[in-house]
């Protein structure tokens, strides 16, 4: 029988399915054995509301999506049970703060104020991913954990920034975001200041790179008003209508300066009326265009060289110091135990002690 009938089969409960089949659909799936012992399929996990688009538009990598969010859900719930049974929990009084209702520009003075985020130190930095580590430095030592994360453990599960760019679990106790790292470098700090937002109004759910939702749009106004302040943008003089190759060099230039990503500019311009809404959505495919075509660019030739990053300097960078620090202290104190670790670190237990060992685990959680 071939493969497509064989599980038209088995999704019809026309066929048996052995043990060593449901193992291998376990995998495949993402999804705990017993699952498929349920009399009724499982509830799909929990994401929050939904900010990116309308459902019709969404993309073939939502069954990654919501694996990725079930296993961070997991990890969230294991470090605020940690949190909680130390006696260590301290609620976080920005989670769920404000509302829309308060305004970009007080939203944004609070984010500024709690996190000490200063415009000319983050662009102080000389490039944007220096620039996203001191931001996220902030983030940390607020009390959030942010994470790097765009796969499920390997290149082949690599989720792509249309399926999301970010997701923010608003917990007022172990409050996570994830950046999708399969995005531009220059785009990081937008997406973490994007989610930081809602974490300050108290909405959890998964972004992406759409604005037809008032809490999207919201929450991009806050990033973007922080990176890019009203009165600067002043100083791009595009002319509405103009020549959008000439509009595209003027962007590069003046978001190369800033450390920012060009299609927050073009986003930044649409909101300002200075780009039509044609002319916005074509300069965003542009530059996305060319950030795909030099990203495939930059992998062929890292095939071509020897050796690489080391394992464990990649994984500590997407997990962050603050998830690093919360596992080591706990480590060290006998709270986790190997095993309890790996899960929370995305890794075995055997590359616990390898991966914390090499770690800067400077950022207390709380502090």
């Amino acid at each position: 029988m071939p493969g497509e009938d064989r599980l038209l089969a088995l999704e019809t409960e026309e066929g048996e399915v052995s043990r060593p089949v449901l193992l291998k659909m376990a995998k495949v799936y993402r999804r705990p054995l017993v699952s498929f012992y349920l009399e009724e399929p499982p509830v799909r996990g929990d994401r929050g509301e939904d900010f990116r688009t309308l459902p019709d538009q969404h993309t073939a990598g939502e069954p990654l999506v919501d694996a990725l969010v079930r296993d961070i859900r997991s990890r969230q719930a294991m470090v605020r049970a940690v949190l909680v049974e130390e006696e260590e929990a301290q609620p976080l009084a920005f989670v769920g703060s404000m509302s829309r209702n308060d305004g970009v520009g007080p939203v944004l003075a609070s984010i500024r104020k709690t996190l000490g985020l200063d415009l000319a130190a983050f662009r102080a930095q000389g490039s944007a991913e220096a620039a996203f580590s001191m931001l996220r430095r902030q983030v940390e030592m607020a009390g959030v954990y942010v994470l790097l994360i765009g796969n499920l453990g390997s290149h082949h599960s690599a989720i792509d920034v249309d399926a999301f760019r970010g997701f923010a679990l608003a917990d007022p106790i172990a409050p996570f975001v994830v950046i999708n790292d399969q995005d531009a470098k220059t785009a990081w700090s937008f997406t973490l200041l994007h989610e930081v937002a809602h974490l300050w109004i108290g909405a959890t759910g998964v972004s992406g790179g759409h604005i037809e939702g008032a809490t999207e749009q919201f929450c991009n106004d806050v990033a973007s008003s922080f990176l890019l302040p009203e009165g600067e943008l002043n100083q791009l003089r595009v002319q509405l209508g103009g020549d959008e190759a000439q509009i595209a060099r003027q962007i590069t230039e003046f978001a190369n300066e800033r450390l920012v990503s060009r299609s927050l500019v073009a986003y930044r311009l649409f909101r300002a009326g200075s780009l039509d809404q044609g002319a916005w959505r074509n300069l965003t495919e542009t530059f996305k265009g060319e950030w795909l075509r030099n990203r495939a660019a930059q992998r062929e030739r890292a095939r071509g060289q020897d050796g690489g990053p080391n394992y464990y300097i990649i994984r500590r960078h997407r997990l962050g110091s603050a998830l690093l620090s919360f596992v080591a202290r706990n480590m060290s104190e006998g709270v986790l135990t190997p095993t309890r670790a790996g899960k929370l670190l995305g890794v075995k237990p055997r590359s616990v002690h390898p991966l914390l060992s090499g770690a800067s685990l400077s950022v207390e959680q709380g502090a």
